[in-house]
């Protein structure tokens, strides 16, 4: 964070979700789940619920680019998280306004949501991989989005680190490979940085009320980040953010349920009333944060 404040401040690149479990919406309440202060420059207005996508309209370029700038120019920023981007002309856009930026950058390069429908142009792919993923610090791709990225299989742990590790030759400092989409009993993630790799492992919750978990992972690191924590402290904190936001979903929709971003339930309670609501144990998804947060204004 720049001298001036102590406010940490996420800007949000990305589209936006009507049913506000993906998107925009995921982003802006992950963000203030872990106190950062989070901007948006919407790159697409969905029309989607928990059961698909019914129309995606892509905002102009020169929008994006001016919501940006705006955001910037008065607030200022610490970390860039970008989602959706949709088209080549939006990539080329972003890219050109993100680059200069003195901010870390947390890339989710969403490219199918969890219903399947399609949210990249097939021929922004090649754009993808060359603007934007040298310009991330952190890049968060799901299976099928490694695969795309990097033209390589990935079925397993290892593959998952070569992958992640063909992701750095591309530029980015880090690759979170997540692994939730394979079939293993345990969930298993891999960070790959240039200071090595490191296995992350949890159980699985077996749960349809997954909408919206790449954006809301995405998005509780860059929040992380930007109140200070080091690269793999604050994925592991949003990976225990998501786990409790998937284990306490409030069960809405018919089809892949949204996350309970707020944490209403809190942890490791059923009926909300925490008899300990400040211990720093391993079902709390903050503790790692409590030293980075401030009251000062």
């Amino acid at each position: 964070m720049t001298d001036d404040t102590n406010t940490a401040r996420v800007l949000i690149i990305a589209g936006s979700d009507s049913s506000g479990g993906a998107g925009i919406q995921a982003d802006i309440k992950a963000c203030a789940a872990f106190g950062a202060y989070s901007m948006s420059a919407i790159t697409a207005i969905t029309a989607q619920n928990t059961l698909g996508v019914q129309r995606v309209d892509l905002v102009d370029p020169d929008m994006v680019t001016a919501q940006i700038k705006a955001c910037v120019e008065d607030i200022g920023v610490d970390v860039v998280k970008i989602g959706m981007l949709g088209s080549e002309a939006i990539i080329r856009a972003v890219h050109a306004a993100v680059e200069p930026l003195d901010a870390l950058v947390v890339l989710d390069p969403v490219m199918v949501s969890t219903s399947g429908d399609r949210l990249l142009e097939e021929s922004a792919l090649a754009l993808m991989k060359e603007l934007m993923v040298p310009i991330s610090d952190l890049i968060t791709p799901n299976v099928s989005e490694a695969e795309l990225l990097t033209g390589l299989t990935v079925g397993d742990t290892d593959e998952m680190s070569r992958a992640g590790e063909a992701l750095l030759e591309m530029g980015a400092y880090a690759a979170l490979m997540k692994g939730a989409h394979l079939e293993m009993k345990s969930i298993v993630d891999v960070l790959i940085s240039e200071e090595g790799a490191s296995v992350m492992t949890g159980p699985r919750l077996h749960s349809r009320h997954t909408h919206g978990t790449g954006c809301t992972l995405a998005s509780a690191a860059a929040a992380a980040l930007a109140l200070g924590a080091p690269m793999e402290e604050a994925v592991s904190s949003a990976r225990d953010y998501v786990f409790e936001a998937i284990r306490t979903a409030p069960k809405l929709g018919q089809g892949n349920g949204p996350l309970n971003h707020g944490l209403a339930v809190s942890p490791g309670s059923e009926d909300g009333d925490d008899p300990n609501p400040d211990e720093e144990g391993p079902t709390n998804p903050f503790a790692a944060l409590k030293g980075l947060q401030t009251d000062e204004s």
